[in-house]
């Protein structure tokens, strides 16, 4: 994952233990003083979210713990691979979309950020500038040239 990535993760893990971890125990303790716990909702919601939170920390842990950190500003040159920020245009419309190949806990398809484990970035990846890469998407096929690699921010 990228450096950008794993910072973030490790933002909303700090965030998950100190802040929210501790809101949810004092949720359900509040919750229990109101007495018969069958039928509290309140305990019920705040036990759940607790499971959630609880599930996550321990994702986020193994996940920090076992990040590979790749610096794309480091890596160079005009072939498409992960870090890569890639300018590609549609051959049929000549409407031009911007993708960053990012590893799967930070991908984010409304920031144009793709899982290398995405169909576009997997067509993507080993191409270079002046390719043009089929993309099977929901439309159908769909044609695009590569314009622009680039690395960093």
């Amino acid at each position: 994952m990228t450096k950008e990535g794993f910072e973030t993760l490790v933002v909303e893990l700090k965030t998950l233990k100190q802040e929210k971890r501790p809101a949810v125990i004092e949720a359900i303790a509040i919750a229990r003083e109101h007495g018969d716990l069958k039928e509290n909702a309140e305990y019920h919601a705040a036990r759940e979210q607790q499971s959630f939170i609880e599930g996550r920390i321990q994702e986020l842990e193994f996940v920090t713990s076992k990040a590979q950190i790749i610096d794309p500003a480091a890596l160079s040159g005009d072939t498409v691979k992960f870090g890569a920020r890639v300018l590609i245009v549609d051959e049929e419309t000549d409407i031009e979309v911007n993708y960053h190949i990012v590893g799967h806990y930070e991908s984010n398809a409304d920031e144009g950020k793709l899982s290398i484990q995405a169909p576009i970035s997997r067509a993507l990846i080993g191409k270079a500038i002046g390719d043009s890469v089929e993309i099977h998407t929901p439309q159908g096929k769909k044609s695009y040239e590569i314009l622009e690699v680039m690395f960093g921010k």
